[in-house]
């Protein structure tokens, strides 16, 4: 069974930076896409960033050119650096990695807080 951790998360004020991490617990192959989740209090979880095995990316309309999605595979690692954070950011980020259409993995998530 694969876990994924993330981490970075915490209370940062509006207009400030913060870098999540996604670690795998082992190394494995064959992953098709990477991608950060959003979940705000009292709403659906919704699609931030996704990477794809090839290196192709998209966003959310919401965080485009303010958020990164990057991946270090020697690392095992998924990345999301936001930037220029405002209140609507707030919620907690899960990681999800997708090998197949049957196998997907997704982390316990990690608390961001963005204070007005």
């Amino acid at each position: 069974q694969v876990q994924l951790v993330e981490s970075g998360g915490g209370l940062v004020q509006a207009g400030g930076s913060l870098r999540l991490s996604c670690v795998a617990s082992r190394k494995f192959s064959g992953i098709q896409t990477m991608a950060w989740y959003r979940q705000a209090p009292g709403k659906q979880r919704d699609l931030v960033a996704a990477i794809t095995a090839g290196g192709t990316t998209n966003y959310a309309d919401s965080v485009k050119g303010r958020f990164t999605i990057s991946r270090d595979s020697a690392k095992n690692t998924l990345y999301l650096q936001m930037n220029s954070l405002n209140a609507e950011d707030t919620g907690v980020y899960y990681c999800k990695w997708v090998l197949n259409v049957w196998t997907n993995y997704w982390g316990q998530g990690t608390q961001v807080t963005v204070s007005s």
